[in-house]
């Protein structure tokens, strides 16, 4: 892959998770990375561990707070060349049983904050006929569960917004794409099983097997450093005539 030494990169819900594993990669490719994410004290504690990163909080349903993130990320590095879209949440309930509150909080977090985010570093890409924009959706932007309403919407809606960027960013050299994973071994996913035997009415000890991995056949959990791997290359100039993709590394959940 051509090197992405001295490329910035913004990547949101970098304190953790998929985030955190996308940051190292980065960093450690010679990437200057600026790391967000809404809990202060992990963020800056994992950002002081990588080289050439730095640390700013921002609450994805705030504009203001994703405005600044942009232009005090520009004013330190002197531009954006990388977006990484991560940050999310999940809640699990029925429809019928669904709050108001956390399905507007979903969808303002995962679909509304990747659309601000990529309306305010696009210009700059244009202007220099280089970007990259990575959305990190799942499975589930092609698939849907039970009593994940606003999660499925929402990543349903970020594919959307993928392909629409890549054809509108495309005469500019710049890829948008999405990439698709099954269940990651993550904090976000941790926290869904007591939901899920909840809801499926199972115990917690069979959740992974009965519902997570149950539809994939290979029966097991992804680990980020798979998701940044992907990402990292989806970065490179090898993989410049790849946008407008779902890219998905499910273990085959979608070959059904």
């Amino acid at each position: 892959m051509t090197s992405l030494e001295g490329k910035v990169a913004l990547v949101t819900g970098a304190a953790s998770g998929i985030g955190l594993a996308i940051a190292r990669d980065f960093a450690q490719q010679g990437m200057r990375v600026t790391c967000s994410d809404i809990d202060v004290e992990q963020g800056q504690a994992v950002t002081a561990e990588l080289p050439g990163a730095r640390f700013q909080k921002a609450d994805m349903t705030n504009g203001e707070d994703l405005q600044q993130l942009v232009t005090q990320t520009i004013a330190a590095e002197g531009q954006i060349d990388i977006l990484v879209n991560n940050a999310g949440i999940q809640y699990v309930a029925p429809i019928t049983e669904f709050p108001e509150a956390k399905w507007r909080q979903i969808l303002e977090i995962m679909l509304t904050a990747p659309f601000l985010l990529t309306k305010a570093v696009l210009p700059g890409m244009y202007e220099r006929g280089w970007g990259r924009v990575i959305n990190i959706a799942s499975v589930h932007a092609l698939r849907a569960s039970a009593y994940k309403s606003a999660y499925v919407t929402a990543k349903h809606g970020l594919l959307g917004l993928t392909r629409v960027t890549a054809l509108e960013a495309a005469e500019h050299g710049v890829t948008c794409n999405a990439i698709c994973p099954s269940y990651v071994r993550t904090a976000l996913v941790e926290k869904q099983i007591a939901d899920q035997a909840r809801v499926h009415g199972i115990p917690e000890s069979e959740v992974v097997e009965k519902i997570m991995v149950a539809e994939a056949p290979i029966h097991r959990l992804l680990e980020p450093e798979e998701v940044a791997h992907l990402v990292t290359y989806l970065c490179s100039d090898a993989a410049s005539g790849i946008t407008g993709s779902a890219q998905m590394i499910d273990c085959g959940w979608t070959a059904h």
